[in-house]
């Protein structure tokens, strides 16, 4: 299994225990759900522009300009908001 079948395994689970249907979590990640269904496949190879839009969703009381401020706030260790988003969606 590739890095793209673990992710869109791993959104799919995330997606499911936030009771959200595709069409749900396209709306409120700005993608649409063609999109979303290719990712869960692994059929995607998504850009981390995406993981953001997807993790937003996924995690609604962060919004970006916290993000933006923890994530360029680290001294190079990954840390931040936006790193805790993207280590929810990678594992």
């Amino acid at each position: 299994m590739d890095i793209k079948e673990k992710f869109g395994q791993r959104l799919r689970v995330l997606r499911k225990e936030k009771g959200l249907s595709q069409e749900e979590l396209a709306e409120k990640s700005g993608l649409n759900r063609p999109y979303i269904s290719a990712i869960e496949l692994g059929k995607r190879n998504v850009s981390l522009e995406v993981m953001e839009k997807l993790a937003g969703a996924l995690v609604p009381s962060l919004n970006r300009d916290a993000l933006v401020r923890k994530a360029g706030g680290g001294r190079g260790r990954g840390g931040g908001v936006l790193g805790v988003e993207i280590k929810l969606l990678l594992f």
